[in-house]
């Protein structure tokens, strides 16, 4: 399978490219600039040699060709990336990631998009995609940082039980990642909300929390 991470060239976007990687994936960076992608390309490239990981480079259209395509831009500009390359996402599951935050003061607060999530927002962009929503949780320095584990459970909810299936095949497949159906894509909005409460322990105690739901170790996925 091949995966393609529009506006993969951030820290979320880049992380999440190499765990993606080094689960066995092929994985094209996209962004507006091919030659930022390539940057980033030959330095994650260079960073895991020893790893073998396959990591191309190209624009956001290469990107949008892939099997799957996460988007992970900054999420105000989300929906609009997603439907300058509507025809390529045509019918394909399309996983959004972005949470929308503001710093006030001190602290994080959620924003509400038009649509209530950026999820949703991206959906009504592509109305002919199968939107997920997913990691919205996970630290994207331990997500990148290949030679430790990066444990976290990953909700994932969308409208299309399809999008749902392959998105939790696909967040499995990278170890200490544990994918949980959270149902349709209305509650995308209280999960890219508490990314705020997140980011504000991580400041309070200096460090980078991930979640963890007690009560499902029994059960099989």
């Amino acid at each position: 399978m091949k995966i393609g991470v529009l506006g993969g060239t951030g820290p979320a976007g880049s992380g999440l490219a190499v765990r993606l990687a080094s689960a066995g994936f092929e994985v094209v960076i996209g962004s507006r600039s091919k030659y930022r992608a390539l940057e980033v390309v030959d330095r994650l490239n260079a960073k895991w040699a020893d790893r073998g990981i396959s990591l191309e480079a190209g624009d956001n259209e290469a990107a949008a060709s892939a099997d799957v395509v996460v988007v992970a831009t900054p999420w105000d500009a989300a929906a609009s990336t997603v439907k300058e390359v509507a025809p390529l996402l045509k019918g394909k599951v399309v996983i959004s990631m972005a949470n929308a935050l503001a710093k006030v003061g001190h602290e994080f607060q959620p924003l509400v998009p038009p649509r209530g999530s950026v999820a949703a927002s991206v959906q009504a962009a592509v109305p002919q995609s199968l939107v997920a929503a997913a990691m919205h949780h996970v630290p994207a320095k331990e997500l990148g940082d290949i030679s430790h584990p990066c444990i976290s459970d990953v909700l994932v909810c969308s409208d299309h039980p399809s999008a749902t299936a392959t998105t939790i095949e696909i967040v499995s497949r990278m170890p200490d990642l544990r994918p949980l159906d959270a149902g349709e894509l209305s509650n995308a909005a209280p999960i890219e909300a508490f990314a705020a409460v997140l980011l504000q322990v991580n400041m309070k105690y200096k460090t980078r929390v991930a979640i963890r739901f007690t009560g499902l170790d029994d059960l099989k996925f």
